[in-house]
């Protein structure tokens, strides 16, 4: 079995977490620079077998596209084209930042730690993985 990998995609940072091979555990893994996530994939893919790959899928509160849809878009064709055979899926990501900007909180972290928005995008795409897994 391989693991699952999920991703918080923005226009500048993108969160990565990852479950282990039984896909029991949602981890964070990194955050890496967007201009650099193909790159981090094909290196990572090479590594670690990844069974599928989860995408953030922002909505409005009336499940609308958020306006980052378009991006976010681009980085799809982009990642078919480089990866055809991976499988892709897309999941909600509505308040996945206040839900990892409150276990921030929640966690004893300090006002400092928690301004680092490459550690929320990191805890994000926990959060997506873990609704995934838990659904």
């Amino acid at each position: 079995m391989g693991r699952i990998l999920a991703l918080d995609y923005g226009t500048k940072r993108t969160g990565i977490a990852v479950t282990d091979e039984l896909q029991i555990i949602a981890s964070g893994l990194t955050t890496v620079s967007t201009a650099e996530l193909l790159p981090f994939l094909k290196k990572y893919f090479t590594e670690e077998s990844v069974e599928l790959v989860l995408l953030g899928e922002p909505k409005q509160m009336d499940y609308t596209a958020s306006h980052s849809e378009i991006n976010i878009q681009e980085f799809l064709k982009k990642f078919t084209e480089n990866f055809p055979e991976m499988k892709l899926e897309r999941v909600d990501e509505r308040f996945t930042s206040k839900m990892a900007f409150q276990s921030m909180i929640d966690s004893g972290l300090k006002k400092k730690q928690r301004q680092n928005k490459a550690l929320v995008d990191e805890i994000s795409a926990t959060i997506i993985l873990q609704s995934y897994l838990y659904k």
